[in-house]
């Protein structure tokens, strides 16, 4: 496998990798770093695109900065929240945001609903997820027992990503088990 470029490994592993109806969003990033890791991630957690929400760095940096798995990962940019927002909206895709608020839910609790689509917001580094879009999600947070406060954005979409993966696949695990159980019915 070494032997190989990391592009002929990547299209290799392309023709059976799977992808899941979760995408990832994030908010204008200052970190550059940042938006690297979250398409790594959304590649390697079978994510259908990236959508950010402000300015996208040129492809040669995010190249460097994922792996070179910008080339297989959309990537859909909007201009404002507003603009995600409305494209969420006419694409039937349900927001969860990532953000530490109240009223939030602890994600060790919450159950992704794969009804439609997802897409897992995380906010800008200083910022967070602006309110517009928070008013318009189910907003998530992480339970962190150390004495940290709050993680960086690119970790944050991992464990998110990581969790509602897992749950779509425990999911399709267990319809494919009942429908596996299921006798056909003689007439």
């Amino acid at each position: 496998m070494r032997g190989e470029t990391r592009r002929e490994r990547y299209d290799s592993k392309a023709i059976e990798a799977k992808t899941f109806p979760v995408s990832l969003t994030a908010i204008n990033f200052h970190c550059d770093e940042n938006l690297g890791y979250l398409i790594r991630t959304a590649a390697c957690f079978g994510a259908t695109a990236v959508n950010v929400i402000g300015c996208i760095p040129d492809k040669k940096e995010l190249r460097a900065l994922s792996g070179s798995l910008v080339d297989y990962i959309q990537i859909n940019q909007f201009s404002t929240p507003a603009e995600f927002i409305e494209f969420s909206r006419s694409e039937n895709i349900e927001l969860v945001s990532a953000e530490l608020t109240e009223g939030a839910s602890n994600l060790e609790h919450y159950s992704f609903d794969y009804d439609k689509k997802i897409s897992i917001v995380v906010g800008n580094e200083t910022t967070g997820v602006p309110t517009q879009i928070l008013v318009n999600s189910k907003i998530i947070y992480i339970e962190m027992p150390g004495i940290g406060y709050c993680l960086n954005t690119a970790q944050t979409a991992n464990i998110m990503l990581y969790e509602a993966v897992k749950q779509y696949k425990k999911q399709i695990s267990f319809f494919n088990s009942i429908n596996e159980k299921q006798t056909p019915v003689l007439m």
